[in-house]
């Protein structure tokens, strides 16, 4: 697969999350949704549509996207309410099996062990991390291995054993976790973080849709398709780490125009993994670029499975990467709204995940037989930089 984007870029293996704030001369406001105007023009207009063109209706796919963060946002008044639920849990718990045999202290080591593992594989991500208060980053670690776990069912080394029935299963887990009943310590670790913060079950429901998909589909017709993959796989991640984050408590956002800023998030680094890994996904029969542009742009799939640079090649992939950029940029607005102390872990990975985007053009679109990457030395200018940025008030 193209990869994912957990918690803002960071939490999946291989790179598969986003932030959306209004700005009128770019997106189309319908019964409250505000749209990205990349998606509604690229999904009316193909990768030529001109911005001038940038109005649309919801399309049945935003509508059940956008079902989603209106209940994530609508849980944020219901915070306090499940605190108290969450202790109220905890004190019958110790009073029925006692605090030593429920092994509280196991429920920290299982937090430390997500930290590991979110040093091990994300360390930029982690490093931002250790600005959060201790609860908001131990949370976003379980969260982070949770689709870790969750993406390698599918992309890992067991992958080619993984069925439908398994990922059923997985599901049941997950259900079982947000009821409290946790299989391990990582679920342990990701049911007391449901527990304390006002996380809704649905969007974790929805990546693994998203590996469902992986499983038997290698095509996308539109980009209204690709539009619902990428939410299954990085918007999802966005809807599940904003609780945790938190909102500014001085911002005049709204907890739905939050949400939605998150979703963009995670649609532009989806973007951006499908863009670089063009050449690898190929070579494994895959193609995440929608079909129907290709044909107007003058290409079929056995120029992706050729692998060549034309100047039709050129031009597709500029039209491309201004969609991409135009989602980094109505999330890097909605960064702001976050809680200070979570601000510069997503806008680092923000800023660093866009330079991808510049990368791909250094190497005169070659995203078939080249990877561009983000060498060290432009990641070490971007984080003092997004750190003064993230500073400043919403």
């Amino acid at each position: 697969m193209a990869g994912s984007s957990a918690v803002y870029a960071s939490c999946r293996p291989h790179a598969r999350a986003g932030f959306f704030h209004p700005h009128p001369a770019d997106q189309a406001q319908r019964g409250g949704l505000l749209l990205p105007a990349a998606a509604s023009a690229w999904r009316r207009g193909g990768a030529g549509a001109p911005r001038a063109s940038l109005v649309a209706a919801r399309t049945a796919t935003e509508e059940a996207v956008y079902e989603v963060v209106l209940r994530q946002a609508a849980l944020v008044g219901d915070l306090q309410g499940r605190r108290r639920e969450a202790r109220r849990w905890r004190d019958e718990q110790m009073e029925q099996e006692g605090d030593a045999e429920l092994g509280w202290g196991l429920l920290g080591d299982a937090y430390d062990r997500c930290g590991e593992v979110c040093a091990e594989y994300a360390k930029t991500f982690y490093l931002g991390t250790q600005l959060m208060t201790p609860e908001r980053r131990k949370a976003v670690w379980a969260i982070y291995v949770w689709c870790r776990r969750t993406d390698e069912l599918v992309d890992g080394p067991n992958a080619s054993y993984i069925t439908p029935k398994a990922l059923d299963r997985w599901e049941k887990r997950l259900e079982d976790l947000f009821e409290g009943r946790p299989y391990d310590m990582y679920d342990a670790a990701l049911s007391d973080t449901a527990s304390k913060f006002p996380i809704d079950i649905q969007p974790f429901r929805d990546m693994i849709e998203g590996m469902r998909l992986d499983l038997w589909k290698s095509r996308y017709r539109t980009f209204d398709e690709l539009y619902l993959y990428c939410y299954y796989v990085a918007g999802t991640v966005g809807l599940m780490t904003v609780p945790v984050m938190g909102i500014a408590p001085d911002s005049k956002a709204s907890a739905e125009s939050v949400y939605n800023a998150a979703l963009a998030l995670g649609i532009a680094n989806q973007l951006t993994n499908i863009l670089r890994d063009v050449g690898e996904d190929s070579r494994r029969g895959r193609i995440y670029l929608p079909l129907d542009e290709l044909a107007q742009a003058g290409l079929t799939e056995e120029d992706i499975f050729r692998g060549k640079v034309t100047d039709k090649w050129r031009r597709f992939m500029k039209g491309q990467i201004q969609r991409a950029r135009l989602f980094f940029d109505e999330a890097e607005k909605g960064v702001m709204h976050l809680d200070s102390a979570s601000r510069w872990p997503v806008l680092a990975s923000l800023w660093l995940y866009r330079q991808i985007l510049d990368a791909i053009e250094a190497n005169d679109y070659n995203n078939f037989t080249k990877r561009a990457y983000v060498g060290k030395a432009k990641k070490f200018l971007s984080l003092p930089a997004a750190y003064a940025r993230a500073a400043l008030s919403p």
